[in-house]
């Protein structure tokens, strides 16, 4: 009650045969999404830009449950998978709070 209803829905991606699990974004607007519960082959974090297409992929060899930027610069994404932490540096700055 007296609260706010969300208008212009829109779907962002198709997540197809996948499962994002776990979304950041970037100071670039870029989403970030641990990735898995498919095919193996997806397994690892996908990269969309703002208009939904896909960017970039990073593969792992498990299920990536969640993610985050961190580092000083926010620039290095952990990555949280099914029986292992990763860590990489990325281009990019992740945005402040995720």
């Amino acid at each position: 009650a007296g609260g706010r209803a969300l208008s212009g829905r829109r779907v962002l991606i198709d997540a197809g045969p996948g499962t994002p699990d776990g979304l950041r974004c970037d100071v670039d607007g870029n989403l970030w999404c641990g990735w898995g519960m498919g095919d193996d082959a997806l397994d690892g974090v996908m990269v969309f830009n703002p208009d939904g297409r896909p960017i970039g992929r990073i593969r792992l060899p498990e299920r990536c449950a969640n993610l985050c930027f961190g580092g000083r610069h926010r620039n290095r994404l952990f990555m949280a998978a099914s029986q292992s932490l990763y860590a990489l540096y990325v281009e990019v700055q992740g945005c402040a709070g995720g």
